[in-house]
């Protein structure tokens, strides 16, 4: 079954909505889902959900054009492989190569999402190598501890002396895990 997707974003006119529905439905669409004034950076779009969660093997999914299913390559590409994740095709009546339905379609899509993960790789790398460095320099990761370490000492001792770990986290005014999560 061939179903469509229109959205119009917040400001956009209505009658852009039906104007995509009618030409999905010339299509050979015969349901249209429509998220009429929502933005197409907001990845929760409940139109779309309940398309994707509509979808059965061999079904089609349709768009007008590809900025009406996402805003970004990423979006783009994780929509896309729900899509043929339940076995089903996506085309674009805008974008004749983005058709996953053809061969040429689905190799056009494959050297998009090569070139996606290849960016995230690049990200991940720089991120690690960023992180290398800032320790290296003697910047402490993450978030800073609650207690000093005199504190932290003083709390141990009065664990140790049987004192009631509620008891001590309350006059420290922090949560009963900061203090039995403390080392002996």
């Amino acid at each position: 079954m061939k179903y469509g997707y229109a959205r119009v974003s917040p400001g956009g006119k209505s009658e852009s909505v039906d104007a995509q529905t009618r030409q999905l439905t010339k299509a050979g669409c015969r349901k249209v889902f429509r998220d009429v004034h929502v933005s197409g950076a907001k990845t929760d779009r409940a139109q779309l959900r309940r398309l994707l969660d509509q979808l059965e093997a061999h079904d089609v999914v349709m768009v007008t054009r590809l900025d009406r299913l996402a805003r970004s390559t990423r979006d783009l590409l994780n929509t896309l492989a729900t899509i043929t994740g339940k076995k089903a095709g996506f085309r674009s009546l805008g974008d004749a190569w983005a058709d996953t339905t053809t061969s040429h379609g689905r190799l056009m899509l494959t050297v998009l999402g090569g070139l996606a993960e290849f960016e995230r790789d690049l990200i991940r790398a720089r991120t690690g190598e960023g992180r290398e460095r800032a320790k290296a320099r003697g910047v402490k990761m993450g978030r800073k501890p609650k207690l000093t370490p005199h504190q932290q000492a003083e709390a141990i001792k009065r664990r140790e002396a049987g004192e009631p770990i509620r008891e001590i986290a309350r006059s420290y005014n922090v949560h009963n895990s900061t203090i039995s999560r403390l080392a002996a």
